[in-house]
């Protein structure tokens, strides 16, 4: 036997049935032993492991006068890369969060989960003389499934973790406004879950508790301080209209303040509200292609255009080709 290769295990059983035979020779048992496994490990899934082993031993018919050849190999490992792309319907649906793009995507959904997107192409046409508004979406709006599905969604309210603990014990034995107030008029638990901000510490809650909390806090603001305290921060309109509406409509009745989404990140452009009395993003994108003149302002067009608007500065390429 070659000391470069000893058999065992099961290799060693079949060695030893062979090495008395006649003609035995340590080339014809590796053959059999090969060709013997190979048909036991196909009918567990290996035949693609065992196919890459046996590349150079493979039987191969070559066809168009040897420009081409056919293998005799297992290829059922690429139904996983068809599967990959197997969907049961399709449906239409937007990529809306902190986007006011709100391009239209078919999202390929099977068994209940998205699987991959792709760009709707049947926008109308605004005018015979105007560019097309398609193809819309970016490549964030491609991989929004991932962050769907991502660990780091956050899927239920979160509390800071001191703060729920002292709401749950005042809860107790006080009403929701009451309960509220032994917490925020208490200099030592005040201090307590406020001096950690930006330390993490969050715990999950269930949206009764969190809904509940957030009204006796709203309530204790009004009386003791009046409803203009309030002060809310709208979503981006594009994003929802219904969160939009009904954060607005809820901050109109109880007399609060409603702020614009700009007024979040604080990313307003100011010249289009101060000059026209009008908010920004007023005209449609393809209406740059009416212009006779633009203004690119470097760090604005960058950010707006090319970051947040992805989808729409083609219009202004298009305008060049004038």
């Amino acid at each position: 036997m070659s000391r470069l290769w000893r058999p065992g295990g099961a290799a060693k059983g079949f060695f030893s049935q062979f090495q008395s035979c006649p003609g035995f020779t340590e080339q014809r048992f590796r053959k059999q032993f090969f060709e013997t496994s190979t048909s036991k490990f196909r009918e567990f899934s290996m035949s693609h492991f065992l196919d890459r082993l046996m590349f150079f031993n493979q039987e191969k018919e070559s066809f168009s006068n040897g420009h081409g050849i056919a293998t005799n190999e297992d290829r059922s490992w690429e139904h996983a890369y068809r599967d990959r792309w197997a969907h049961d319907k399709i449906v239409r649906s937007t990529h809306g969060v902190n986007c006011t793009g709100s391009c239209s995507w078919k999202i390929y959904v099977k068994g209940g989960v998205v699987t991959w997107e792709t760009q709707q192409t049947d926008y109308p046409r605004t005018r015979p003389d105007m560019p097309n508004h398609e193809p819309r979406g970016c490549s964030r709006g491609a991989s929004y499934s991932w962050y769907l599905y991502s660990a780091n969604r956050v899927k239920y309210p979160m509390v800071r973790g001191r703060l729920v603990r002292l709401w749950r014990d005042a809860r107790k034995t006080l009403g929701p406004v009451e309960a509220w107030a032994s917490i925020v008029e208490d200099p030592v638990k005040s201090e307590s879950y406020k001096s950690i901000r930006g330390k993490g510490g969050f715990v999950r809650s269930n949206w009764g508790e969190v809904d509940e909390m957030i009204a006796a806090a709203n309530v204790y603001t009004i009386k003791k301080h009046g409803p203009d305290r309030i002060i809310g921060f709208s979503p981006i309109p594009a994003m929802s209209m219904v969160s939009y509406a009904a954060g607005s409509r809820y901050l109109s009745l109880i007399g609060g303040v409603c702020m614009s989404f700009y007024d979040w990140y604080c990313d307003l452009p100011p010249s289009s509200p101060q000059t026209w009395g009008e908010q920004t993003d007023v005209p449609e994108s393809a209406d740059w292609y009416n212009s006779t003149f633009l203004i690119a302002w470097a760090p604005t067009y960058r950010k707006r255009a090319h970051r947040t608007r992805i989808s729409s500065p083609k219009c202004v390429t298009k305008v060049r080709r004038l």
